[in-house]
Parts: structure tokens; sequence; C-alpha cells
């Protein structure tokens, strides 16, 4: 159910608790887990984690107990609350440096007098037929490690048992229309797996404020949605994706891919990307036409009346871009289509699942004309390993660049060329929208 930071690219989404991308890979073997309430060292802070930002890193007290390793409600019941609030970061295990930035900005969030507490539970409810629930990792002793260094004070990891008693649990929370949608349409029941041990695990641990990772977008989305709708007294909070120096979202499957699907993984990013950076260049163009939409009418005019049919079919043609609506959701998604439909052919190919450009509020489909902030999610398989991510983006009308109009027009006399020639390029500031970001209710 967590996501992870970006590194060349922009803003990133950790991947935690919950959703797992089915696969059949084999992983590495279970590791035992430790019989008795255990206690873990944390291990030096690693490289990854001392390039945080100094104040993340400081949060945590310079000293005092080690991560607590907890199998059983009643020893989680037992460990002490500090005076400050209690956040969790609940994961499914096998944790990377996505998981460890989710612990980071736990810690950084609840501040010294706080407490983290980091769940690891492979929950079967949200496993599907031929899913790898008995092949996914699990690497305990390490995952304590992890936490522990990145500032967790605790590690709840129960057994399947303790978290569902009496077998797997007749009344369970079911995700509504939302849930079918995208992974769920992919992965029947899923969703209904994740916000029931997602509910549990609130229970047991009894948070102030959850934090989940934006690789999962849809998971999170639900996550808020259950929150708010049943009244959970909890905060939850989205984290951006970390992301490889290669663009590629972290998550626990990626140890999985070959180098040659790797290669061929990376599509799913790249897609993202350049969705992201044709919409920006869509966006500059088609406001810089707005602004110079009469001046260029006026210059077709003259230089059709001079003879020079080129050059007018080139002012007009600026002239007819401002008088047409800039469909920005439907260049961000030819653009990331393209980038995929290239990655059809390499060898090996990825296979799409989806390619969805969402309302975040409930993961449908938007409109050509839609304005606000959405979320373009893509799922596929690369040899037999299912990856996901996303990329926010922000749709906007664009505006005249008024400071660009006054400059034109300034002392030139009216003249058609003078005005064109002096035009500047800046797009209009973003309005404010309804749609906020995700992850962000109590």
């Amino acid at each position: 159910m967590t996501s992870s930071p970006t590194s060349p690219q922009p803003s990133p989404e950790p991947s935690s608790q919950p959703s797992p991308e089915p696969s059949s890979q084999p992983s590495p073997e279970p590791s035992s887990q430790p019989s008795p309430e255990a206690s873990s060292q944390p291990s030096p802070e690693s490289p990854e984690s001392s390039s945080q930002p100094s104040s993340e890193r400081s949060s945590r007290p310079s000293a005092g107990p080690a991560a607590r390793l907890l199998h059983t409600a009643a020893a989680l019941r037992d460990l002490p609350r500090r005076s400050g609030a209690r956040a969790v970061v609940m994961t499914m295990g096998a944790l990377h440096e996505g998981h460890a930035s989710l612990v980071r900005a736990a810690r950084h969030r609840v501040g010294p007098d706080g407490q983290v507490v980091v769940t690891v539970f492979v929950n079967p409810l949200q496993f599907g037929a031929g899913e790898d629930l008995d092949r996914y990792p699990r690497t305990l002793d390490e995952d304590v490690e992890l936490a522990a260094a990145a500032g967790a004070d605790a590690v709840f990891a129960p057994s399947v048992d303790e978290v569902y008693p009496g077998g797997r649990p007749q009344v369970r929370v079911a995700a509504g229309p939302m849930g079918t949608l995208l992974e769920g349409a992919s992965r029947p029941g899923h969703f209904d797996g994740v916000l029931t041990v997602v509910a549990k695990l609130l229970h047991l641990t009894g948070p102030d404020v959850a934090l989940f990772g934006q690789k999962d977008a849809q998971q999170l989305a639900l996550i808020t949605r259950m929150a708010a709708d049943l009244n959970f007294p909890v905060e939850i909070v989205g984290v951006p994706t970390v992301r490889e120096e290669d663009g590629l979202a972290l998550s626990s499957r990626n140890r999985y891919l070959s180098l040659p699907e790797r290669r061929t993984a990376l599509s799913l990013s790249a897609a993202l990307f350049a969705a992201r950076d044709r919409l920006t260049a869509e966006e500059a163009l088609h406001a810089r036409a707005v602004s110079t939409a009469q001046p260029a009418q006026d210059r077709a005019a003259a230089l059709a009346a001079l003879g020079e049919d080129r050059a007018a079919a080139d002012a007009h043609a600026v002239a007819h871009a401002a008088a047409s609506p800039l469909q920005g959701p439907a260049v961000a998604r030819a653009a990331a289509r393209a980038v995929l439909d290239d990655a059809a052919r390499l060898e090996p190919p990825l296979l799409l699942d989806y390619l969805a450009l969402v309302d975040p509020s409930d993961f449908t489909e938007v409109p050509d004309d839609y304005e606000g902030e959405a979320v373009l999610a893509v799922a596929a398989k690369v040899g037999s390993t299912r990856l996901i991510d996303n990329l926010r983006l922000t749709f906007v009308s664009p505006r005249p660049d008024t400071t660009a109009a006054r400059q034109a027009t300034a002392g030139t006399g009216g003249t058609a060329a003078h005005h064109a020639a002096s035009t500047s390029a800046a797009p209009g500031t973003p309005p404010t929208t309804p749609h906020g970001p995700l992850g962000a209710t109590r």
C-alpha cells in the first residue's frame, strides 16, 4: 500500500500494505518468523535515508529504544503510547526505499514525541486465484531493520490467524463502484480484501494518521473514501511515489524482472512522462496562440493582400488554433498511448492491461474538456510480472498572456508584423479547481 519518490523525474508516488500486482515469478524463500515478541536493533542509517531532508532525519530521537517486533494484538495493545501522535504505515513486507520514504514521512509528521508503527502482513483476502500469495516475498528480518533505520518505533507482524482468528471473515468492507474499475476490473474482489484488512489494522493500531503511497492511486482513493464514509477517526495521507534513477517506480516485484524485461518496463513511466511533457508544451503553445489571435488574423489579411499566400496560411493557422479549445486530456492520452504502442513491439513486449485518465474522486474516465486534477494510470505485464504506475496531471483552460499582448501593441502603431514579433510564449496561470489532491481527508 505504499509508493516512492522519483529521482530524475519530478514528484513521484511507495507501495504499502495492500495492493500487490500478481506475478508468477518465484520469490525468495520466506524468512522464519521469530516466535516471541522480539526486539530488533535498528541498522545504521542507509545512504538512501541520509539523502532525505535533514528535518526528516532529525525528527526521530537520536537515542532511544530500538524498534520492537510485535506479533499479537495483545502485545500491540500493551505498547505504551507516547505523548505525541501515532502514525501507521501498512505494508506487505519485502520493504524497499519506497517504504522507507513512507516511514520517514511518518516520523517527520509525528515528530520526536510521536510514535511510528509499521505493519507487515501479507493479506490473503486481496489475492485472487492464480496470484502469487504463496510466492510473495517474506523478508521479515530485513524489513524490521529497514523500518527501524527509517524511524519506526514498532513493527507489527501478525500471523493470518491473529488477524482472522475465526478464518476468513464473513463480514467484509465492500469497495463499491470505484472498486470495480481498473485494478478492480482486472482483479475482482481485490479491493474488498484491501479495505477489510486496512479497516482491521486501523482498529488494531489506533493511529492518528495513516500514510499510504501514491503509486497505488486507486487504493489510496478507496482508503480515503472509506475513512470519510465510515467516520474513521484517522487522517489519511498520500506520499509521493519513489522512483529509481531510470524512472521506474519502486515495487517489491521489480526484483522479478530480467534485464530485458526491465528495459521494457521503463515504458510505463516513459508513457506517463511523455503525456506530462506533451501537455505542458501544448498548453504553452495554445496560450501563445490565444494571446496572438487577433494580430494573427490581421497579419493574415495583410499578407493575403500582398499575395504572400503561404505566410498568410501560417497566420490563419495560428488564429484557428486560438479559436479551437485545447483538449488537454486527449493530448495526454495520445502521447502516452504512442509510447505504449511502441513498447508492445519490443522484445519482450509490454502487454497493456489499461491506460486510463481518471477523476481522482471516483476513478471514472474524464472527458476531453475536463478541467482540474486527474490521474493518468497504467497497468501492464512484462513477462510474467504485472506492474502499475500513475502520474497526476492538472488540466486548465489556457488564458491569453495579457502582458505579452500589452507589449505587442505598445508603441507599434498597430502593425501586425511588429505585434506578432513581440509576442511572448508564457502560459496562463492555472485556476483553482474543485478537485483537491488525493489523500487529504479526516
